[in-house]
């Protein structure tokens, strides 16, 4: 299987440390594993795996995370 990416440097996810609460819906949503789960709070890993597909953003009961589909 093939590892599909993006371009480097274009994603425009964004997430709030202030406003997460390590509820871990991030990680059970993206289909691309961008996020981990440490300290109990959700950190981005992989950045330039991000599809800005929504997912997270959809699913964040705290709105911590904003991303602008189709502009990376």
């Amino acid at each position: 299987m093939q590892n599909l990416r993006y371009l480097d440097g274009v994603s425009t996810l964004k997430l709030s440390q202030k406003l997460c609460v390590g509820c871990g819906l991030c990680i059970e949503v993206c289909p691309h594993g961008v996020f981990v789960l440490d300290e109990h709070k959700a950190h981005i890993q992989d950045l330039d795996g991000c599809m800005e597909c929504g997912a997270c953003v959809n699913n964040c009961p705290t709105s911590a995370i904003s991303v602008t589909p189709g502009v990376g």
